[in-house]
């Protein structure tokens, strides 16, 4: 009888060994799921939370005239693209001129010439004039850009 007794408790240690590796295993997923859901997923941007604005008005300014350097010059005119939120906030361009005259000014003609730098001063202007509006502007269009 004894023999039975120890035969039947190793039968029922592996099933608890078992049991047991399952739990300590599903505990694990759930631990590992959750590390990586606040610690390594991607976080959303504020930029992806906000929905892109719905583009308004457009209002055309006239060119003006931009000292550059070593006696150069440049005639520039641009349209802002208001959102459709703007409202009689963005009726007055004299906010984007003034801003595109600081910005212009005094610039070296090569630098106007290349693409490149050409894109990276007019975002620099964009975010000026986005500044300006609160927001209300979001683009901006050249209508004229002449360097001589």
């Amino acid at each position: 009888m004894a023999k039975k007794d120890e035969a039947a408790e190793s039968a029922a240690a592996p099933k608890k060994d078992k049991k047991k590796l399952i739990i300590i295993a599903v505990v694990a997923l759930v631990a590992l799921g959750g590390a990586y859901k606040f610690v390594l997923a991607p976080k959303p941007t504020a930029a992806a939370a906000k929905p892109a604005p719905k583009p308004g008005a457009v209002l055309t300014l006239d060119p003006v005239n931009v000292n550059l350097a070593d006696g150069h010059y440049l005639k520039v005119g641009f349209t802002l693209q208001a959102t459709s939120d703007a409202g009689e906030e963005v009726a007055d361009g004299a906010k984007a001129l003034d801003s595109a005259i600081n910005i212009f000014s005094g610039q070296d003609i090569t630098a106007l010439e290349d693409k490149k730098q050409l894109a990276k001063v007019k975002q620099e202007l964009l975010k000026e004039v986005e500044k300006r509006y609160d927001a209300k502007v979001m683009d901006i269009y050249y209508t004229t850009f002449v360097v001589q």
